[in-house]
């Protein structure tokens, strides 16, 4: 029996062991002693139950002995192949510690470098064709043409099949035509599945249309179409980047010219009294108004997290802007709302203020109501609506954009920046509603619903 890995069998010589004498004729000594207990070691055993234990022991333990080989060349066709080693020391430590094989030897030094090169060989034979399929496997999966057209030739070699079958069969053309409507209607669901991200993106654009940026076009297959999914997210990202950087920048010269605009307050103060005194005040009250707009944009801009809400009388707050011009009709019996106070008399002062800038008093005045949103419902309805010539319809989707005046011609006299509307939204949105502006015959109307949340 050829011994193990890491085995160094004694040097037997070729006339056999020694005998008694020390000259292989059997001669006595220690020698003698230790053949002996060899062959009482190799004696059978009595017991048959005992034979076929040993036999069994004997047989799991060369089996074993095949599997830790197989393990080690392995490890050693692994160390070759990365040429982290040269051949002696991948055959060593592939082998471990328990030394090396028998057949080592300098003679199959040839053999060994054959072997290796077949290896070699064979690895990059398997490297390239298992580069070429996954290569290919990706690009039929990153291809809607190419799973279309695969869906189609299934279809086509199917349909065929089952005509073949039936008519063979001798089925009927009814049967052909019911398994054909059934095949339709697989690949039907089929290329369903396969186009199902396209509603996803109409979504997207949809929500990114409504200024929803923080939608995600969730990308299901990773073809041409997954792909604008990913492009539209990305273009979601840059465009909500953009939006921070030129809001943190208003922030920041807001912040900057509080300072100096009190400096300059306090100097126009001390100017004689007369017209440039007052369009100076009037100047500087007009920039401390556009500044604390846009601070207040800012935190709007976080939503709920920047109120402060308390129950309020909302038709106190309407009576508050009782003055020439203002029509209040007030809904009795509503009860008070949980609203941030100061926010909904910021939104119903500006809504007032920019009614009365565009109000034609000949057709009437503007009207300020308050009513419960539907009967039976502790919702409230705000409505301000003047008598002027309204919006057009070009200009009615961007109402409420931060600086956006519809009327290009008017002057800085005339209107003012553009934010009135904007903090509109952001305290309707604050409250967990909407600010819904339309054209009504005559004039214009902008509503706002609250609810008891």
């Amino acid at each position: 029996m050829k011994p193990g890995p890491g085995v160094n069998p004694a040097p037997v010589p070729p006339d056999g062991p020694p005998g008694p004498g020390g000259d292989g004729s059997g001669g006595g000594g220690g020698g003698d002693a230790q053949h002996a207990a060899g062959r009482a070691r190799l004696q059978p055993p009595v017991s048959g139950r005992e034979r076929r234990r040993l036999e069994r022991e004997a047989r799991e333990a060369r089996q074993h002995a095949r599997r830790v080989r197989a393990e080690r060349m392995r490890q050693m066709a692994w160390m070759a192949r990365m040429g982290h080693l040269d051949d002696w020391d991948a055959r060593r430590q592939a082998w471990g510690p328990e030394g090396m094989p028998p057949d080592w030897g300098p003679g199959a030094e040839a053999a060994r470098r054959n072997w290796r090169w077949h290896l070699r060989a064979r690895h990059r034979w398997h490297q390239r064709w298992h580069h070429r399929w996954h290569r290919e496997h990706a690009r039929f999966n990153h291809s809607l043409g190419a799973r279309l057209i695969a869906v189609f030739v299934v279809l086509a070699l199917v349909s065929s099949l089952v005509v073949w079958g039936v008519i063979s069969q001798g089925m009927g053309p009814l049967a052909a035509v019911l398994v054909l409507m059934l095949l339709t209607w697989v690949a039907y669901a089929i290329i369903r599945h396969i186009v199902r991200p396209i509603s996803a993106l109409a979504a997207g654009a949809e929500a990114f249309g409504r200024g929803d940026l923080h939608h995600r076009v969730p990308v299901i297959h990773r073809d041409e179409i997954g792909d604008l999914a990913m492009r539209f997210n990305q273009m979601a990202d840059d465009i909500q980047a953009m939006l921070d950087g030129k809001r943190a920048l208003l922030l920041a010269i807001s912040h900057e010219l509080r300072s100096p605009l009190t400096r300059a307050r306090l100097h126009a103060e001390l100017v004689e009294e007369g017209a440039s005194k007052t369009s100076l005040l009037q100047e500087l009250a007009q920039m401390r108004d556009l500044i604390s707009a846009l601070l207040e944009s800012e935190r709007l801009d976080r939503g709920h997290t920047a109120l402060q809400v308390s129950p309020c009388d909302l038709a106190g707050l309407v009576q508050e802007q009782a003055q020439p011009g203002v029509a209040l009709q007030i809904e009795p019996g509503l009860p008070a709302l949980p609203v941030d106070r100061m926010r909904i008399q910021l939104l119903l002062r500006n809504l007032v203020h920019n009614a009365l800038r565009h109000n034609d008093p000949d057709r009437g005045p503007v009207v300020v109501t308050l009513e419960a949103a539907a009967p039976g419902s502790a919702a409230q309805r705000l409505v301000v609506r003047d008598h002027g010539p309204g919006v057009s319809p070009e200009a009615l989707p961007q109402l409420g954009q931060p600086f956006f005046r519809p009327d290009e011609a008017r002057t800085r006299a005339e209107g003012g920046v553009g934010l009135g509307l904007s903090l509109c939204r952001l305290v309707a949105q604050a409250h967990g509603s909407e600010l819904v502006l339309r054209n009504v015959t005559p004039g214009f109307e902008a509503s706002v619903t609250l609810s008891a949340r």
